[in-house]
């Protein structure tokens, strides 16, 4: 693998049923994975493994996690058979020192924040897959400093993916065809964009804009932007929206492109 950083991105998973779903959401992940060089490790920092600690997880084979209730049963026959490196894992949390990341050897895998869009990303399932928790004990600060922290993987082939929603209220959810989109909901993504193409160092200020309580009602789904806003800023490289729109009036889908 060359010294060139490979890109990182922050991608909007939104509904699982995306993982069995051809949209334009799902044909950017597809064009984002055909985009980039081969990567030697993908990492991704899931909203769905949201736990009291930083871990990683450090298993030979992964299994895939179906993190959900109540979908069509082709979505529970879908297995992401990526093999998992626990010696990559060791050398990411190696480049985190002096923070701690701990190494999660059989007690998670890879849930459908990760498989969902890597279904479509790299379908092939031959990359080594290795997550990365959501600390609910920790904040936006905390987690963009490990996106600093992790910068210099890129240049050693490891792809760094966030996987989550920038505007996520589930509560405020309406499915019905034709509604428009809340305001807030466009206005805290729009802030977030330009934030994220501008000022990636000043990501972190958004939890004190007026509409994030509605927009990040609980902060797991938005955490998972901010280590890809710490790569930004720390490559001094402008994020720029690989796509974007809404669903059901409350959730963004929001992806952005780092490199």
């Amino acid at each position: 693998m060359g010294s060139d950083p490979i890109p990182a991105a922050f991608l909007g998973h939104g509904d699982p049923m995306n993982a069995l779903a051809d949209n334009r959401w799902t044909q950017a992940w597809r064009d984002f994975g055909a985009s980039v060089p081969t990567p030697r490790a993908i990492v991704v920092v899931s909203a769905h493994w949201y736990v009291g600690s930083t871990l990683l997880t450090a298993m030979a084979a992964p299994r895939t996690i179906h993190d959900f209730y109540g979908f069509p049963p082709a979505l529970y026959e879908v297995r992401y058979p990526a093999p998992g490196s626990p010696e990559i894992a060791a050398e990411i949390a190696e480049a985190a020192k002096p923070r701690w990341i701990g190494l999660d050897a059989d007690g998670w895998g890879i849930d459908h924040g990760t498989w969902s869009v890597l279904v479509h990303a790299f379908p092939r399932a031959d990359i080594p897959v290795i997550q990365l928790s959501v600390n609910g004990s920790e904040g936006f600060d905390d987690h963009f400093d490990l996106g600093v922290r992790l910068d210099p993987l890129r240049s050693q082939g490891i792809l760094v993916l966030g996987s989550g929603n920038v505007v996520h209220n589930l509560g405020l959810l309406d499915a019905r065809a034709g509604q428009p989109t809340f305001d807030w909901a466009v206005r805290f993504d729009q802030a977030c964009t330009a934030s994220m193409a501008e000022e990636p160092e000043r990501t972190g200020a958004l939890v004190d804009h007026p509409d994030y309580g509605r927009a990040a009602p609980t902060p797991d789904h938005f955490l998972p932007l901010a280590p890809i806003a710490g790569i930004a800023a720390a490559s001094g490289t402008a994020a720029h929206v690989l796509v974007d729109g809404y669903v059901g009036r409350s959730l963004s889908m929001t992806a952005f492109r780092v490199g």
